[in-house]
C-alpha cells in the first residue's frame, strides 16, 4: 500500500508539472505578439517624451496620434548619407550590432559610451510640423554601472540645442543611478548646448550641482548623487554619439543642408 501511495503522488505530482508547463508555453506564445507591440509602443512613448510632444499619462492613442508627427531614416553612420533601400519599421540597430557582417567594432580611444561595437546603419527621426523639421532624434546607448542604457536624445535643428533626453530602458540601481528616469533630472537637459564652436561635443554631467554663474553651464547637467559611475556613462555615451564615431558625420551633413536651404 505505502509503494502504490508515493507511486501515485509521484505520478501526480508529474502530470502537475506537465500541464503547468503546457499552460506557461501556450500563454508565452499567444502572449508574444501583445509583448512586442508593447515594447514597440514604449520605445516610442519614451521618443515622444524626449520630444515633448506627448506627456508621461499619454494613452495608446495619444501615443499613435502624436507619431504621425515622426519621420524615421536610416543612416549610415560612416558616410552620414541617408539609406534609402531599407525600410525603417524592418530594420533593428541593436539586432544589427551584434551582427558580425552589419557591424563594426569601436577602437578603444573612441568608445566613450563603452560598449565596443555597434550597427553599421542607426535610425534618426525628424519631428515635423507642417512638413518643416522642428526636431532631430538620436538614438543613443551606452555603459552605467550596471547596464546598457538605452534612449534617446532631441535635438533642435541647429543640431546644438538640446530639446529632451530619456531612456527606455537600463538596469541602474534605484534611487541612484535609476534617477536616470527622475523628471527633474530629465527636465535639465533641456535648452543645454551640446557642442562647442568648432562642433566637438562638451555636454558633460558633472559632480554636484552646475553653477549658473559658471562660462561652461550651458554644457553642464547635475551630477546623480551617489551615482558617479551612471553619470559618467550618460557623459560618455551621450559624447560618443554626438562624435565623429557616432551621428557626427549625419549632423554636419544636416547642418550643411539647412544652411543650403534644404533637408536630409
Amino acid at each position: 500500500m505505502q509503494n502504490a501511495s508515493t507511486m501515485k503522488t509521484i505520478l501526480v505530482a508529474f502530470l502537475l508539472c506537465v500541464v503547468c508547463s503546457v499552460l506557461v508555453s501556450t500563454a508565452a506564445v499567444q502572449l508574444k505578439s501583445r509583448q512586442v507591440e508593447n515594447k514597440k509602443l514604449d520605445i516610442k512613448k519614451n521618443l515622444l517624451l524626449a520630444t515633448k510632444l506627448i506627456t508621461n499619462n499619454a494613452t495608446r492613442d495619444d501615443i499613435n496620434e502624436a507619431f504621425k508627427n515622426i519621420e524615421t531614416k536610416i543612416v549610415n553612420l560612416e558616410t552620414g548619407e541617408i539609406v534609402t533601400d531599407i525600410n525603417p519599421e524592418n530594420f533593428d540597430a541593436v539586432k544589427a550590432s551584434k551582427d558580425p557582417k552589419s557591424n563594426v567594432l569601436i577602437p578603444s580611444s573612441k568608445d566613450k559610451a563603452g560598449i565596443k561595437k555597434r550597427s553599421k546603419l542607426e535610425k534618426i527621426y525628424y519631428v515635423k510640423d507642417n512638413g518643416a523639421i522642428t526636431q532631430v532624434v538620436l538614438p543613443v546607448n551606452g555603459k552605467g554601472l550596471w547596464s546598457t542604457l538605452y534612449g534617446f536624445m532631441a535635438l533642435s535643428p541647429d543640431t546644438t540645442t538640446v530639446l529632451g533626453l530619456g531612456f527606455y530602458q537600463h538596469g541602474e540601481t534605484p534611487g541612484l543611478g535609476g534617477e536616470v528616469d527622475n523628471p527633474k533630472w530629465k527636465a535639465q537637459w533641456a535648452g543645454k548646448l551640446a557642442f562647442d564652436n568648432n562642433w566637438k561635443p562638451v555636454l558633460k554631467v558633472i559632480k554636484g550641482s552646475v553653477n549658473s554663474g559658471n562660462t561652461d553651464a550651458s554644457h553642464q547637467v547635475d551630477g546623480l548623487s551617489g551615482a558617479t559611475i551612471t553619470s559618467n556613462g550618460v557623459t560618455g555615451l551621450v559624447r560618443y554619439w554626438l562624435g565623429d564615431h557616432g551621428f557626427g558625420p549625419f549632423l554636419a551633413k544636416f547642418r550643411a543642408s539647412v544652411e543650403a536651404g534644404g533637408s536630409l
